[in-house]
């Protein structure tokens, strides 16, 4: 079975890991920080950006995928996932604080969304079948 709205959630999602896990690189080169946080706030705001990032994530690509599995081709799908994408690279940032740290507030929301509407969606699937 081809199930190209997970391929491209699951490649959007390792790509948008990959930037989070540059960008604790960075700040790891900069302040020559090689193991664990070392107390440094802008390090730990990365590393939890990551990590929310790695507690998400896996729920909704499982999701998004038993709800191609039993409705291939929704349009809403691809919607969903790529609106959940973008809210998880505003989390990104807004965990950076700053101007943009209302990206935070935005992410969180989108992720919660996400995984409401995808369970229940994939609750009425279930009850249908």
């Amino acid at each position: 079975m081809f199930l190209p709205i997970t391929l491209a959630s699951a490649a959007a999602a390792a790509f948008i890991n990959i930037w989070l896990s540059v960008r604790i690189g960075m700040i790891r080169t900069a302040k020559k920080i090689s193991v664990g946080d070392g107390g440094d706030e802008d390090l730990v705001r990365r590393m939890r950006a990551q990590a929310n990032f790695i507690e998400n994530t896996p729920i909704v690509l499982v999701l998004i995928g038993v709800i191609e599995a039993a409705r291939a081709g929704n349009p809403w799908l691809m919607g969903v996932a790529a609106v959940y994408a973008l809210g998880r690279v505003a989390h990104g940032v807004g965990m950076d604080g700053g101007p943009l740290g209302f990206g935070r507030t935005v992410g969180t929301l989108i992720t919660m969304l996400t995984q409401i509407g995808l369970a229940v969606w994939a609750i009425t699937i279930a009850l249908d079948m």
